[in-house]
């Protein structure tokens, strides 16, 4: 935006003196269960036809939408519900990302090759390290007392 339009939002002569501001651009991760090819075209059309949409990516083996631009992530969720498929935002992250990937909420049969279910069970806790980390660091060549316990 320029200084002209900048300084053009002062100066309007219309009675509304409301701004709107622009939403930022962002990525909205959905979940959707779809069967067939039309089921693939009935979702990308529907998400298209929102308002600030800037690219619609579906990937039916991951049943994922992933889509792009100046939404809302909850009225694109809502859209996509629309068309009648159950739908939920993205659940999963990548499996490297988490400390412990086979606690009993984390995992997953139904998450995609490579994913796990994003649970607070799945990483540490905030105030200490890893267990193993801790372990670790007793017998570590850089700790001056390491060889008091050895």
């Amino acid at each position: 935006m320029g200084a002209l339009d900048y300084l053009s939002n002062f100066c309007s002569v219309n009675s509304s003196s409301t701004r709107h501001r622009r939403r930022a651009m962002q990525t909205v991760e959905i979940k959707v269960k779809m069967d067939c090819d039309g089921c693939e075209r009935r979702v990308k059309s529907a998400v298209d036809s929102i308002r600030g949409v800037r690219s619609v990516e579906v990937n039916r083996k991951q049943s994922r939408v992933v889509v792009n631009g100046y939404v809302d992530p909850h009225k694109v969720l809502k859209k996509v519900k629309s068309t009648g498929k159950k739908a939920e935002f993205w659940p999963y992250i990548p499996q490297h990302l988490v400390y412990y990937p086979h606690s009993s909420q984390a995992y997953d049969k139904k998450a995609p090759a490579g994913y796990v279910r994003n649970v607070p069970q799945a990483f540490p806790t905030v105030n200490s390290s890893a267990p193993e980390e801790r372990m670790m660091s007793i017998f570590s060549d850089d700790n001056v007392n390491a060889c008091s316990v050895m």
